[in-house]
């Protein structure tokens, strides 16, 4: 990288996203302009008190919160992944989190804002619900052509060869209207990160072990809400392990040359009566679709990534988080 990025981040602040804020604030190079909270993983004012915390913790206490809609656009309830995250979001545990006054700007007037301020000069990163960017668009259709990139850890990728069972779209199930809206809107550059290539990026033992060693504030942290995050995903993987989901869309946001084989296209947001998901147009082989397909703007789509090359340098900015972060 051989310029600093500026970057917002668009977050429902759970394990996997906090992890994301503190590899952000530690790869270097990265400045982080906002975060504005959103629904999903736990609820839009936790996801603000989870940010301020890990900033905090991170020595980034004046980076500025904007709280986002607190659930989604159509009205509907919000859901959220206790089950994954804990009830606060951050694995319930306990402790006295630092403290943080959010902005008195709501989030979509601050997307708005900053776009317009410093229009192709940063990137967001959106990492949950997508309700916030749907308010922004609201207000200004061309936000998100204000921005050098957006990269959205959603959407499932083009239709997967047949029997290849997906991890579920969560971002986008959150708010299935948010993201049909920010799918069809006029932008730059819009990519999307999907779980097709976030399933893979797997965190091991070796990783856990990595960061546990250093038992920093900030390491020990990272592997005590690791431990609640680990204790839901050995039912589904007989290991402890998981997927490093939001982190990869970050990784590919500050280094895009991870991005191995991509493909453009219209993507759109499909119901199959079980579960949304958003879907580049294309099947495996990435032909059209048996069926119309709505046209949108391209989408630039994630199809494969060097996941060894992540893994090396997340593990290594993770575990080495508290030396990196006293040398800035």
């Amino acid at each position: 990288m051989t310029s600093r990025r500026a970057v917002v981040v668009d977050t429902d602040t759970g394990i996997d996203d906090a992890l994301t804020l503190v590899y952000l604030a530690a790869v270097g190079g990265v400045d982080l302009v906002a975060i504005t909270a959103t629904h999903g993983n736990c609820s839009t004012a936790d996801s603000a008190v989870n940010v301020g915390h890990v900033l905090g913790l991170c020595g980034l206490p004046d980076v500025p919160i904007h709280l986002g809609r607190p659930g989604p656009i159509s009205g509907k309830p919000p859901r959220y992944s206790y089950h994954v995250h804990g009830h606060d979001g951050l694995g319930d545990l306990g402790v006295e989190k630092l403290p943080s006054t959010p902005s008195a700007e709501p989030a979509a007037e601050a997307l708005v804002r900053i776009g317009r301020e410093q229009p192709g000069e940063v990137d967001l990163l959106v990492l949950g619900a997508m309700s916030n960017l749907a308010d922004a668009i609201a207000i200004d259709p061309l936000v998100l052509t204000r921005y050098r990139s957006i990269v959205v850890m959603g959407g499932s990728g083009p239709y997967q060869p047949a029997g290849t069972i997906l991890e579920v779209d969560a971002n986008v199930d959150a708010d299935p209207q948010a993201a049909e809206i920010v799918f069809g809107a006029e932008h730059g550059n819009l990519v999307m990160v999907g779980v097709n290539v976030t399933t893979p990026a797997i965190l091991d033992e070796q990783f856990l072990a990595a960061v546990a060693e250093q038992n920093g504030p900030v390491t020990s942290f990272c592997t005590a809400i690791l431990s609640y995050y680990l204790d839901f995903y050995q039912e589904k993987w007989g290991r402890r392990i998981c997927s490093a989901h939001d982190p990869l869309a970050a990784a590919i946001l500050v280094h895009p040359s991870l991005v191995t084989r991509a493909a453009d296209g219209p993507v759109n947001v499909r119901d199959d009566g079980y579960a949304v998901r958003a879907r580049l147009m294309r099947t495996a082989d990435l032909e059209l679709p048996a069926f119309p397909l709505i046209e949108t703007p391209d989408t630039h789509v994630v199809l494969d990534v060097d996941q060894a090359a992540f893994l090396t340098e997340f593990t290594a900015v993770l575990a080495n988080a508290d030396a990196r972060l006293a040398a800035q």
